[in-house]
């Protein structure tokens, strides 16, 4: 007797989805804004916009000024997000891996997680011993597209996208490639499993991306390195990368041991 398929229905729930828009935008501004500004930024009705803020200013989600009346997120979010990258055990088993890959090569290592809707966040990070390195901080957002891993995301899980044109011609990069060229490099990665943004995303800086994959093959996380240009030049883009492909098989096998 053929089982009956039961379809999972959503139900949407519009305050909840313009309370995560309000908070995922707040937390884009780089300066507090008030209520006008950040609802037409989300074609939200001010008046709805307005009650949301202060229900999330309630729970200490976003922070208001009375003197300039505007808005910007809150410290409320920080106990949340530490509990998540605390209990992520996949930021547990990198963060070695990131310390090793700093370190012998002088670069700043960081791990990446997919989140919705098309985002990367930062989950784990390693900055090198010397003197000069670039700052990130844990927890950073930004478009899945971009830059190294930008390649390799277009390469494994959009490459039959039509709307992949438009999402990278919203992109913004110091020196922003040719669409063409771009794809030429996301094929690139395809092949060599690896992806290198030399400076076009910010000028100086090579990025190098390594994806992960989940059970169907999609990537849902990358390591990454960054360095600066002529560091990386001297040491190879190549060599780097090898390396962070060995540290990911490594991790394989590793959650597949746990696993077992």
């Amino acid at each position: 007797m053929q089982e009956e398929q039961k379809t999972i229905r959503k139900r949407q729930v519009p305050a909840v989805t313009r309370a995560v828009a309000i908070l995922r935008q707040l937390a884009r501004e780089e300066e507090p804004v008030g209520v006008n500004p950040l609802a037409r930024s989300l074609d939200l009705i001010p008046s709805t916009c307005l009650h949301i803020l202060r229900a999330l200013q309630d729970e200490g989600l976003v922070a208001f000024d009375p003197e300039t009346k505007r808005y910007s997120i809150g410290l409320g979010i920080l106990p949340l997000a530490r509990s998540a990258l605390q209990r992520n055990t996949f930021a547990t088993l990198v963060q070695p891996r990131l310390d090793r890959l700093s370190e012998d090569f002088g670069v700043t290592g960081i791990a990446t997680q997919l989140t919705q809707p098309g985002h990367m966040v930062v989950i784990a990070m390693s900055q090198s011993s010397i003197p000069f390195r670039l700052q990130v901080d844990l927890g950073s957002r930004f478009p899945a597209l971009i830059s190294a891993t930008g390649r390799c995301f277009a390469a494994f899980n959009r490459e039959k996208d039509e709307q992949l044109r438009k999402d990278f011609e919203d992109l913004s990069w110091d020196h922003p490639p040719a669409y063409e060229d771009w794809l030429t490099e996301v094929s690139q990665a395809r092949d060599k499993g690896y992806a290198v943004d030399a400076g076009t995303y910010i000028s100086g800086v090579t990025v190098i991306a390594v994806p992960l994959f989940d059970a169907g093959g999609r990537m849902a996380r990358s390591l990454v390195a960054i360095g600066i240009s002529e560091r990386i030049q001297t040491t190879g883009a190549d060599r780097v990368a090898d390396a962070m492909l060995a540290l990911r098989d490594q991790m394989s096998s590793t959650q597949m041991t746990m696993e077992g």
